[in-house]
C-alpha cells in the first residue's frame, strides 16, 4: 500500500481557481471509484495552504489517466507561491482516517 501527502501553497488570487480544479478530480472519482483508491484534499485556515493525502492498494496510480486531474497540474507551478512537495508517509496507526 502506497500512501503519500503532497504540500503547497497556491497565490491568494487562485485560491479558488485551484479549489475549482480540485472539486473538478472529486466530481470524476466519484463517476469513476477507482478501487482501492482512497484521497482526501484539505485547505488550511490560512486559505492559500492545500494538502493531499493519498493511499491506494495498486501501483497504477488512477489519477494519471484522470483528465480533471491533468487539467488541475496543468498550470500548477503558475498558481503557486510555494511548490508541490510530495513525501511517502509510514503509517503507525489510524483509526476509520478514510472510513465513510
Amino acid at each position: 500500500m502506497m500512501k503519500s501527502m503532497i504540500r503547497y501553497k497556491v497565490k491568494p488570487d487562485r485560491a479558488e481557481e485551484n479549489q475549482r480544479f480540485v472539486e473538478n478530480v472529486y466530481q470524476e472519482l466519484r463517476r469513476t471509484s477507482p478501487p482501492d483508491f482512497h484521497y482526501a484534499t484539505f485547505k488550511l485556515k490560512d486559505g492559500v495552504s492545500f494538502v493531499h493525502i493519498v493511499s491506494r492498494d495498486t501501483p497504477e496510480n488512477p489519477l494519471s489517466q484522470s483528465p480533471a486531474f491533468q487539467a488541475f497540474q496543468a498550470n500548477i507551478q503558475d498558481r503557486c507561491e510555494e511548490p508541490p512537495l510530495a513525501v511517502e508517509l509510514e503509517e503507525v496507526g489510524s483509526y476509520q482516517f478514510f472510513s465513510h
